[in-house]
């Protein structure tokens, strides 16, 4: 968590100088737990709302729609892409606050934020190679082809247990993922190779891959520390990160003939509108332009097909 000058972080800044800060900390935390919500998610929002907080002197429900919007405003103007970034973070964190406290017409309220148009950046077959071969460290190697071979989000990651890894079943088991649920993925034959070897050398307890937080997890900083590193002593140019593995497992599965539906399940996806975005990205065959009535007669039944 960053720190500021004074040694504190920001959110300790605002419990220690905003009346009701803590309170309102507290009822957030419950209330996440209760309804099975990310973490992460809450901590990104909580510092956002504490540099609001900070920036008036007081909690976000006694700030007025025109000092929030004249601050948002300066935001969204600011031609400095983390300023933008800070922008769109600002509004995501107001709108969980609002709902949070029941104020949710002023969740409702506040500025709209335009979807970037942006197709994720896909690595091909041999970019993928490449990137595995690199890391030195067999624990890297795996973590980097688990994450493509199975489309892992990266808590997904830190969260696998050894028991969540069925190599009888060839499965994974996904627990308590975003939406709070579980999903089930395929195991790849050469990654359960990977993994029992990985097993033998490391000896790891518990969760798949040990770490330094304190429950003894590996942290999901440690995850893209490990991407990072692995790109630049590689000779991959494309701007990418540790979710372009989960990208281009989604593109190459449609690439190689499965379903968008199928693809959703795999990911985890609520809603098939998400998974669709790698349609236009993925290289599938076209067909050409015709009427189904030219191929009425002609095109072989499914009992035909596997007759021989």
């Amino acid at each position: 968590m960053v720190r500021t000058k004074t040694g504190l972080t920001i959110v300790e800044r605002a419990m220690s100088q905003i009346d009701g800060f803590q309170k309102v900390l507290r009822t957030l935390e419950q209330q996440t737990a209760m309804r099975g919500q990310s973490t992460s998610t809450l901590n990104n929002y909580v510092r956002r709302i504490a540099a609001i907080s900070l920036k008036f002197n007081r909690l976000p429900e006694h700030i007025s729609d025109d000092e929030l919007n004249e601050y948002l405003t300066g935001l969204a103007l600011s031609a400095k892409s983390p300023s933008r970034s800070n922008f769109k973070h600002a509004v995501y964190g107001l709108r969980y606050y609002f709902r949070h406290i029941g104020q949710g017409k002023r969740a409702i309220n506040l500025p709209p934020i335009k979807k970037d148009d942006k197709l994720p950046t896909i690595l091909n077959q041999s970019e993928l190679k490449e990137l595995f071969a690199t890391p030195k460290l067999l624990k890297h190697r795996i973590i980097l082809s688990l994450i493509y071979s199975a489309g892992l989000r990266s808590q997904e990651v830190i969260r696998l247990k050894i028991a969540d890894i069925d190599f009888e079943r060839k499965t994974i088991h996904i627990r308590r993922s975003k939406y709070n649920k579980d999903r089930i993925v395929p195991l790849s034959d050469l990654i359960a190779k990977g993994i029992r070897k990985y097993l033998a050398a490391e000896r790891p307890h518990d969760w798949l891959f040990n770490g330094k937080e304190a429950d003894g997890r590996y942290s999901s900083k440690g995850l893209s520390w490990i991407m990072r590193e692995t790109l630049k002593k590689s000779s991959i140019k494309k701007k990418v990160n540790l979710h372009s593995l989960r990208h281009s497992y989604a593109t190459h599965l449609l690439e190689q003939g499965a379903s968008i539906v199928t693809v959703k399940e795999l990911l985890g996806h609520a809603d098939i509108a998400t998974t669709m975005v790698y349609l236009h990205v993925a290289q599938c065959e076209k067909v050409k332009a015709h009427s189904p009535f030219d191929r009425l007669y002609s095109t072989p039944k499914c009992s035909d097909r596997h007759s021989n």
